[in-house]
């Protein structure tokens, strides 16, 4: 999915997300900690990327990819924000919560990965 460097998108992108992952049977805290990835990876490329913004969701059990796409080279960093500071910790959520993630040779795309359990208690 494609969108403009609007902020307004990243709340119907979570939404999207969320609804792909009713349909692929993914629920509970997985689901939640997906829809927060994709939400924190969509703001980031909002405020720091340049030009339209891709998301593509891969799943193929176990495994689910998220990748942020956009035209800006600097590649997405961790760091460590201040007590004071309002913002500066979504790369921490997404590695506190991911299985892992990464950035593109590039810089353009920014991606994570997560196990999804599989089979019904």
């Amino acid at each position: 999915m494609a969108c403009a460097p609007d902020r307004s998108y990243v709340g119907h992108l979570r939404q999207v997300t969320a609804g792909y992952l009713g349909l692929w049977d993914v629920h509970g805290s997985v689901a939640d900690n997906i829809v927060l990835a994709v939400s924190e990876l969509v703001s980031n490329s909002v405020l720091h990327g340049k030009g339209g913004i891709s998301l593509r969701i891969r799943y193929a059990a176990p495994d689910l990819r998220v990748d942020v796409t956009d035209a800006n080279p600097t590649p997405a960093e961790l760091r460590n924000a201040g007590d004071d500071e309002d913002s500066g910790r979504g790369m921490f959520l997404v590695a506190v919560f991911s299985r892992a993630w990464g950035v593109s040779k590039d810089g353009r795309t920014t991606w994570c990965r997560f196990r999804v359990p599989t089979g019904r208690p």
